[in-house]
């Protein structure tokens, strides 16, 4: 099969054609489909029920320490869930804070008080005017949200197959007014890289000219591997101690999709330095977390092997939904040459690239086929892709057959967009 770029007029007109055909085939059907969000299936949230009882009469509500989890009390969460955290980041538990459900909740507050107060006793970012920050695209929507929301320019850092690209990182630097950049270093959302060993040195050893510099380590898929062999990522806490710049560095992670969205415990792992400094802001923000959510996941989750054991199960379920998908792409795709995509080894997405151009009108057509995808150009700094072609595909929820007739549609809006362009082409010229 040859490229649709070799495709003669008189064969792209059979081309449109036949797809047209499949196109209006799939809007007759009446599909309704959600590929939007990385949502975690019912399978695996069932996965989770032993959760649901674990705190009773038979377990009791007191932590090891004997602390009643009912009551007020340990601002930084009960020990055995910072012991818990501190094995899954490699950390020793005295730099764990175990917070409430959400990591997004505690990267908006950790960005919302270095606007206000600052980082590391330096001027409040807010009073810095022009402060910016570095955006590593394509990136996750939320993460770019929380800095337009700030007031922070964004800076676009391309991905690359091993991070971002840490040449123009380290020129942008230099500038004292560039404060941070948002990090998702294990399967980064969405193109599922994992920062290569050297990228996260060349991360750790960085010395920007902004002393009140921080980079937001979200690891929110620390654990969440397809296959046995899987990617493994550099501890960036211990590699920036050896250079004394571990202040530059404020990790998140959550068990979200590891046990409930939006019931489940997130943390924060960072330095001494900063520890202090968010732990004297929270006490003024709350007086204790849900003790009770936290002995609840350590009732279940002894160690980390336990939670290693509970994400084989999920990863059972995820791993046919994406294989589905990427086969489906691969026979549909490959050989035109209009598109390419990752082939993640974990995490919740797959990225798509077609022809430049074209990801917007490919999402209006799968809108009008029943098939409702992430907003188009969300993957880049205030919706903007700057060459329209990115497209964030989350197979988790639906079911792998649905998901085939999905990836099926996204296929046939992909050939009627390339076709569309050649059209044009063919015309111009």
């Amino acid at each position: 099969m040859k490229k649709l770029s070799e495709y003669t007029p008189e064969e792209l007109d059979v081309f449109e054609y036949e797809n047209k055909i499949k196109f209006n085939a799939f809007v007759d059907a009446g599909l309704n489909i959600n590929m939007a969000r990385g949502k975690p299936a019912r399978e695996q949230l069932d996965l989770s029920e032993a959760f649901l009882n674990s705190v009773t009469h038979h377990t009791g509500t007191f932590s090891n320490s004997g602390e009643d989890c009912r009551n007020y009390g340990l601002l930084c969460g009960i020990e055995e869930c910072r012991r818990l955290f501190g094995e899954i980041l490699d950390v020793d538990y005295n730099n764990v804070i175990a917070c409430g459900n959400s990591s997004l909740v505690l990267m908006y507050d950790y960005i919302s008080q270095c606007m206000t107060h600052g980082a590391g006793g330096h001027a409040p970012w807010a009073k810095q005017t022009g402060a910016k920050f570095i955006a590593v695209v394509p990136g996750y929507d939320r993460h770019f949200a929380i800095a337009e929301h700030f007031g922070l320019e964004m800076i676009d850092v391309e991905m690359t197959r091993n991070g971002p690209d840490m040449d123009k990182v380290e020129e942008l630097i230099k500038d004292p007014l560039v404060k941070g950049m948002f990090c998702v270093p294990k399967y980064s959302n969405p193109d599922g890289v994992t920062y290569s060993d050297e990228v996260v040195t060349r991360l750790a050893k960085m010395t920007p000219a902004a002393p009140d510099f921080r980079v937001i380590w979200d690891n929110a898929y620390v654990l969440h591997d397809f296959y046995d062999d899987h990617a493994k990522l550099k501890n960036i806490m211990k590699e920036a101690a050896k250079y004394g710049h571990e202040d530059y560095f404020v990790e998140f992670a959550s068990t979200s999709k590891i046990t409930f969205p939006g019931s489940g415990v997130a943390a924060i792992a960072a330095s001494n330095r900063n520890i202090n400094e968010i732990s004297a802001r929270l006490s003024l923000q709350i007086i204790s977390y849900d003790k009770l959510n936290q002995l609840r996941h350590c009732h279940v989750f002894k160690n980390l092997e336990d939670v290693q054991n509970h994400m084989k199960l999920h990863a059972a379920i995820l791993r046919p939904k994406f294989l589905a998908v990427e086969e489906v792409l691969d026979r549909e795709l490959t050989d035109l040459g209009i598109a390419d995509w990752t082939h993640p080894k974990g995490g919740y997405f797959i990225s798509l690239n077609v022809n430049v151009g074209s990801a917007k009108y490919v999402g209006e057509l799968c809108k009008q086929a029943g098939l409702t995808i992430t907003k188009v150009g969300a993957t880049f700094p205030y919706g903007k892709d700057p060459t329209d072609s990115n497209i964030r595909l989350a197979p988790t929820c639906p079911s792998v057959e649905e998901l085939k007739i999905a990836t099926k549609v996204i296929c046939t809006a992909a050939k009627l967009a390339a076709a569309r362009a050649l059209r044009h082409e063919m015309a111009e010229g």
